[in-house]
């Protein structure tokens, strides 16, 4: 699990990039809809970071070449990208946004989390 910040310092429709660790990617973590999502911060075609693309609903555009990913399932939706990327899990607890960083692409992964959830 990695803290990634207060709530109230991600306002709806901006992301965060984080460092995960020597053995993860950076994290891209995204508040749009009224919940909060995170995928891998590298586009699956050439490298580019997702956190600096365009934030459309639960979409992200990359900033280098277009290729749009849903942010709930890490799927490209339009070329040039053809993989996909990894999804992790987000929770709040007591106002504070974590990440818990997946291993593999799992389809159906719930990932989000919304504001005004609290895990104990």
């Amino acid at each position: 699990m990695i803290p990634v910040c207060r709530i109230e310092d991600l306002p709806e429709g901006e992301s965060v990039r984080i460092e995960a660790g020597d053995t993860t990617a950076p994290i891209a973590v995204f508040h749009t809809d009224g919940a909060f999502y995170a995928i891998d911060d590298t586009c699956s075609h050439q490298d580019a970071s997702l956190s600096d693309g365009w934030l459309e609903g639960c979409y992200v555009e990359c900033p280098l070449h277009a290729a749009l990913f849903d942010l709930r399932s890490g799927e490209p939706t339009c070329l040039p990208a053809r993989k996909p990327v990894r999804t992790h899990a987000v929770t709040v607890v007591d106002g504070m946004l974590y990440v818990h960083p997946a291993t593999q692409i799992v389809p159906g992964q719930p990932v989000h989390a919304a504001p005004e959830e609290a895990v104990a």
